[in-house]
């Protein structure tokens, strides 16, 4: 293969292989192809793999919230009843449950609120550490093939 043609080559290959990376790659010393695909996977799996780790998403934080602030605003309820039983016996019972009711849905909406507040932190938290991991895999494959006789650019 003639020489003048082989970085053109070296570089459109390069860039089909490394999409996940987004990285361009240019051989320096006159390296095939093969040799280049070869370089290209150690380097890779030296690195950590396609350096994407993704977690599943969180999902149904409000609902958790919503659901445990219910127990607890009842229990609340409940437990406020019974503090004053002499008071809360001549109370109708329609009134009763509707206080208790009233106090699950207070606390319900409480905790959708804080649901979703944490939720939306884990999910930030998620994203900082995949940040930082596709940032140290690409530190290293790029590392890796500098060593090994290429010029990477992001």
């Amino acid at each position: 293969m003639n020489k003048s043609i082989l970085p053109c080559v070296a570089t459109v290959f390069s860039m089909v292989c490394l999409c996940a990376t987004a990285e361009t790659v240019t051989p320096l010393k006159g390296q095939s192809p093969e040799i280049i695909q070869q370089d290209i996977g150690a380097c890779q799996a030296q690195a950590g793999g396609t350096a994407s780790t993704s977690t599943s998403p969180q999902t149904g934080g409000r609902a958790r919230g919503a659901a445990t602030g219910a127990v607890a605003g009842a229990a609340v309820a409940g437990a406020r009843g019974r503090q004053h039983d002499e008071f809360y016996d001549q109370v109708d019972d329609d009134v009763k449950q509707e206080y208790r009711q009233n106090k699950a849905k207070d606390a319900a909406v409480a905790g959708a609120v804080v649901g979703g507040s944490r939720q939306r932190q884990d999910r930030r938290q998620d994203r900082r550490s995949t940040e930082q991991n596709t940032a140290a895999a690409s530190s290293a494959y790029a590392s890796c093939m500098q060593q090994r006789g290429y010029q990477v650019v992001p």
